[in-house]
């Protein structure tokens, strides 16, 4: 998983956007509309919507909240319509970087992703200028306290994972997009509670940043997460965990 990785356990550990409940709220409320817009509000036959319905009730998002999302998604309830948009780019270094948004307004959210990637050093690309370099998967992230290697990886195996790796103080099991939620379901049903789990876009192989280009990346990441349509940011940029807490204090 490596810069990616490192990157989501840094913006945690210092409190960076998806610690900020506001946006928390804001995105969920977003993802339920298209979820049910896409699939319908019946729970039970919409696995995207069940998913992000528990997500929801995780982050104790009020039961009101979560219904009125829902009926805006099947239109039962005026609201607005969400699009979902990937922006592909290049960071310091010639890195790729996707921006995956939810947007109500496409001209308000592209204007403000190209302005940050031209303030950090980078630009915004055409679309599959570096889609090309990401596979879509499955990620299910377990702290190596929680779980045995053995005991984990045949658990997620059986449940139909591709592969299990050594991330650092992590194992990350990957999976094809439509394996995901069965891979989550079996290894939270062994009483492990992952850290992470999301369908991502991971890098097929990745490019090493060293000194000012990771503290310029940082920054691009940082407020590429901030931006109010940001759901997610992926890059293929590598670095060390040391020099990304050095850039980030």
């Amino acid at each position: 998983m490596s810069g990616h990785s490192k990157w989501h356990t840094i913006k945690h550990k210092k409190g960076a956007a998806d610690a900020k409940r506001g946006k928390i709220f804001t995105r969920i409320i977003k993802e339920l509309t298209i979820a049910a817009r896409n699939g319908g509000g019946d729970v039970d036959m919409n696995p995207r919507l069940r998913t992000i319905v528990a997500e929801a009730k995780s982050v104790n998002m009020p039961a009101d909240n979560i219904k009125r999302a829902i009926r805006r998604g099947t239109g039962e309830e005026e609201g607005l319509i969400y699009d979902e948009i990937m922006y592909e780019g290049y960071g310091p270094g010639g890195v790729a970087v996707l921006v995956d948004t939810i947007t109500d307004n496409r001209n308000r959210t592209v204007s403000e992703i190209r302005h940050i990637f031209g303030k950090y050093g980078g630009n915004l690309g055409e679309a599959n200028s570096v889609g090309w370099m990401f596979e879509k998967k499955g990620l299910v992230v377990v702290d190596k306290k929680a779980a045995a290697e053995d005991a984990l990886m045949n658990v997620a195996l059986d449940a139909g994972a591709d592969d299990m790796t050594d991330d650092g103080e992590s194992w990350a099991v990957t999976s094809g997009p439509d394996a995901h939620q069965a891979v989550l379901d079996a290894i939270k049903a062994t009483g492990v509670e992952p850290t992470r789990s999301e369908v991502a876009m991971l890098p097929k192989n990745y490019v090493t940043l060293e000194g000012n280009a990771i503290r310029q990346m940082m920054k691009l990441m940082e407020a590429l997460d901030d931006s109010e349509d940001t759901r997610n940011v992926w890059t293929n940029a590598d670095f060390d965990e040391k020099d990304i807490e050095a850039s980030l204090t």
